[in-house]
């Protein structure tokens, strides 16, 4: 994102520094400084030992019938309510499902709640390169090492040590606050799902919903020295697509031209030549406009122009790399193939699956549409295995979001607060169903590194992270 920018600025530069004095103008003043963050009855070394605990029980979720350890998602529910007494005795907990938790700490008054979200599924490691025990829960050189020590876990214990530490101090909150904790997140299930089923039939509208997504991050715009604490707005959709093409088969000594295989590579050369279109929708706009903010010159009044530029900010920002590349485009990725059973024998079935991070504004519809266009040959067939449209984008201009916002200016003083477009897949989407204010935003402060190590080897978070996280999470519900 960084070389993005600064192309963009060779193009713009001239033009913005001449309106500069003009533009910057439109920036709103920087707020002032938030009083310090109060991290006095948390306990960091604890909350390390706890998120070791869980990280020790091996929660792998899939998505094939019976692969699933469930004896092992049944020992974790058992040791929450063992580090977590005092959260188990006040708060009500009910199981949706096959496992997915349910908490609801009754507030002073009537007010629509607040609802916080983790899952403590997690991905497998098989064929991943660990320098250590992925499932050890190891405590070393101020890190918690494992799966999920950031996803999702990190983010679980960082609430629950809020909530246990301010359930011993008396607190009462001043709204409703449900924990909904999913069990099967990482393979798309139906936990999230049931908890706004459960929230549909008794009426209740959340005030805000606040799940994984954006974190505190460091160097994503030249000109802003500080770090930027991004929280998600909305979230691509997801769509798996497998691409079939047929033939007769038979024996590999006497093979066909334009067999199965080379129709499906050929039908996959053509999806990856012909990319979908580079946008930049207003969410990614909030968010440069929102980080320019903080820039000083000639960035700043750079950012300023952001809406002119938008096209070409677009088309600069698809070349920067794959991450700023997902943020304003449809991508595609082949994450299967399947041939031909045997070394000697012609394939009948090739197959491609391909995993689709929808953009905003297209749908699950369109991306099918223009895929088969790209594709151009009716002998090869487009199966939808499941396919869900990009969420709708959450409110910035209320009191939800100014309240997140403040606790996370809180935790991290010296970081920007700018919107944020998810392009991974949450549960958080689900509730779009029922409340206008569903929020991204992990309150951990990520290096590339850290943030390089989610779903890959080497997953860690460092215990003054974890501490801090705990932090936001017990000022953001005692300033209900």
């Amino acid at each position: 994102m960084r070389r993005a920018l600064t192309l963009a600025a060779t193009g713009a530069a001239a033009a913005a520094v001449t309106a500069s004095a003009r533009r910057v103008q439109r920036f709103r003043p920087v707020e002032p400084e938030p009083a310090p963050l109060d991290l006095t009855g948390l306990d960091a070394d604890g909350a390390a030992r706890r998120l070791a605990e869980l990280i020790r029980i091996p929660t792998v979720s899939s998505r094939v019938p019976g692969e699933t350890d469930t004896g092992a998602f049944e020992r974790y529910r058992q040791k929450l309510a063992e580090l977590y007494p005092r959260t188990h005795a006040a708060l009500e907990r009910e199981v949706l499902g096959e496992g997915a938790l349910l908490y609801r700490w009754r507030g002073s008054t009537d007010d629509p709640p607040l609802v916080l979200m983790a899952h403590y599924d997690v991905v497998p490691v098989d064929g991943q390169e660990w320098s250590r025990d992925p499932f050890s829960g190891l405590v070393e050189d101020g890190y918690v090492h494992g799966r999920g020590a950031i996803d999702d876990k990190g983010s679980m214990v960082a609430i629950l040590e809020a909530v246990e530490a301010l359930v011993a101090a008396g607190v009462t909150p001043r709204r409703d606050v449900y924990l909904s904790f999913g069990d099967d997140e990482e393979v798309l299930g139906v936990g999230a799902r049931l908890a706004v089923q459960a929230f549909t039939e008794r009426g209740i509208r959340p005030w805000a919903v606040l799940d994984e997504g954006g974190a505190v991050v460091t160097g994503m715009f030249p000109g802003v020295p500080g770090r930027v604490a991004v929280v998600g707005l909305a979230e691509k959709g997801v769509l798996d697509v497998e691409v079939v093409t047929s033939d007769a088969g038979g024996h590999a000594s006497a093979p066909t031209r334009g067999g199965a295989p080379a129709r499906l590579a050929r039908a996959i050369l053509a999806i990856e030549e012909h990319p979908f279109p580079a946008r930049l929708h207003d969410v990614v706009l909030g968010m440069v406009d929102a980080v320019g903010r903080h820039a000083g010159p000639p960035y700043r009044a750079l950012f300023a122009h952001a809406a002119q530029l938008r096209p070409a900010l677009a088309q600069v920002l698809s070349r920067a790399g794959r991450e700023a590349n997902a943020l304003v485009r449809t991508t595609v990725a082949v994450t299967r193939l399947e041939g031909s059973p045997a070394a000697n024998v012609l394939a009948t079935r090739a197959l491609a699956h391909l995993n689709i991070r929808i953009a905003l504004g297209e749908t699950v519809r369109s991306t099918v549409d223009r895929l088969q266009q790209v594709i151009d040959d009716p002998s090869v067939e487009l199966r939808v295995v499941s396919g869900s449209d990009p969420s709708p984008v959450s409110r910035a201009d209320n009191e939800a979001f100014a309240r997140i916002s403040a606790a996370a200016r809180t935790a991290y003083p010296d970081a920007a607060v700018a919107p944020y477009l998810m392009v991974q897949a949450s549960d958080a989407r689900h509730f779009s169903q029922i409340s206008d204010s569903v929020y991204r935003f992990m309150p951990f402060a990520l290096s590339r590194e850290e943030l390089a190590a989610l779903h890959a080897a080497d997953e860690r978070i460092s215990v003054a992270t974890l501490h801090r996280g705990a932090g936001f999470f017990r000022h953001l519900i005692a300033h209900l």
